[in-house]
């Protein structure tokens, strides 16, 4: 339980030291955000990503008399259900209809005051960092009331925006070192990203799972995020991690998932029940992420490369698979059921990969009957043809604009 005196307090602090940031710079997403009323707007990414800027920009720029009020505050803990009465009594005093909440997911029966907001014509925007227990407690509560909004570390737009710099690349390779993390794009130490992972791990999936074996999981996200680009199997990880159970590491998996670390890719298939079976392929959230926190020496631009196609794939769309048959090809994407995109990733078209990345794409683009593909290099240009099908080859520098 939270005094009323302390959580007025906590609110002023709080708007006094969100007033004293920086801008910063201005998210692609912005312009793009609703402006709702009678839905509560959810804007859900990974830990650090820039949500509480976000907010902070959408402050000043379109509710300047908003309640703001971060859940993760120290101060709030002792936070119960019974303290939304009190906050209510503040957002009466203080007159406003507009309610900023960073975090609120971590509150018990949240979603219930959420709606009874809703109800009394508030406008709310909601940030969280964890898409299960967003999506289950919306579904549930909030259902058809709410819009959500993914944001992610900075694109290679913005991280340009950012350094002004132009698209190239030179640019290309510090964004596929350094990723779109704010904070670390600024000051460029890799503790940064090391105690963002370590806590991912720890608060957002252990504390809040119950998870006792720690060291397991930390093996695991370890194991994955120096494996990008590679397939995987729950079972292939029961054994390696020597886990009694496959329902462990589905769970483990689910978590990471969900705390926006890891992407899951699965395997094209007409039937659901092959898609869950066949194996899949692990993405990072960042690219500098994978560099902080990597245990491979090796440097493996290949891997990065394909990374970063995906992430910029995944801003789009969340449809994604990958297509193998007799070849295999990288990425095929969907927009509600429909064949958006064919793409291939390869650092380096030379002598020794060329015949396997075209009859991939070529063999893909003739199951979906797609007339035109895509190969994405780090800066090849180039254009093949086989019959009816076009592949075009296209520098990942322009690719990303």
């Amino acid at each position: 339980m939270v005094p009323k005196s302390s959580l007025h307090q906590v609110l002023t602090s709080q708007k006094e030291s969100l007033l004293m940031k920086e801008r910063g710079l201005i998210r692609e997403v912005l312009p793009d955000l609703p402006d709702l009323s009678a839905y509560a707007l959810i804007i859900s990414g990974i830990r650090r990503c820039g949500k509480s800027t976000l907010l902070y920009q959408m402050l000043k720029e379109r509710y300047s008399d908003a309640l703001y009020l971060n859940f993760e505050d120290p101060r709030l803990y002792e936070f119960e259900r019974k303290d939304f009465l009190k906050l209510d009594e503040i957002i009466r005093e203080a007159g406003s209809k507009v309610l900023l909440f960073d975090e609120i997911q971590i509150i018990p029966e949240w979603e219930r005051y959420v709606r009874q907001k809703l109800d009394e014509n508030f406008k709310v925007v909601i940030t969280g960092s964890n898409a299960s227990l967003l999506s289950r407690e919306l579904g549930t509560k909030l259902t058809g009331r709410h819009i959500t909004k993914e944001l992610f570390p900075f694109s290679y737009r913005e991280f340009n925006s950012f350094h002004q710099l132009v698209p190239s690349p030179d640019s290309l390779h510090q964004y596929l070192q350094t990723g779109g993390f704010p904070e670390y794009v600024k000051q460029k130490t890799d503790e940064i990203l090391n105690h963002v992972f370590d806590d991912i791990l720890i608060r957002d999936i252990a504390v809040r799972y119950g998870i006792r074996d720690i060291k397991t999981l930390q093996r695991l996200a370890l194991y994955l995020i120096s494996d990008v680009g590679k397939f995987f199997t729950a079972n292939r990880l029961k054994s390696l991690f020597e886990i009694g159970s496959t329902n462990t590491i589905t769970e483990y998996l689910s978590h990471l998932e969900d705390s926006y670390l890891f992407y899951f890719v699965p395997k094209f298939s007409y039937s659901l029940r092959k898609q869950m079976i066949n194996p899949r392929k692990v993405y990072a959230v960042d690219t500098g992420m994978i560099s902080a926190n990597s245990s491979s020496y090796a440097d493996d631009n290949g891997r990065m490369l394909e990374n970063l196609v995906y992430l910029h794939l995944r801003r789009k769309t969340k449809d994604i698979n990958y297509y193998s048959e007799k070849g295999e090809c990288d990425f095929v994407t969907f927009n509600k059921g429909h064949i958006q995109e064919v793409i291939q990733v390869c650092y380096d078209l030379n002598q020794d990969n060329l015949d396997r990345e075209l009859n991939g794409i070529f063999e893909a683009l003739q199951f979906f009957n797609v007339k035109e593909g895509k190969i994405i290099t780090f800066q090849q240009k180039d254009q093949f043809e086989q019959e009816d099908w076009k592949v075009e080859v296209i520098p990942c520098h322009e690719f990303l604009q």
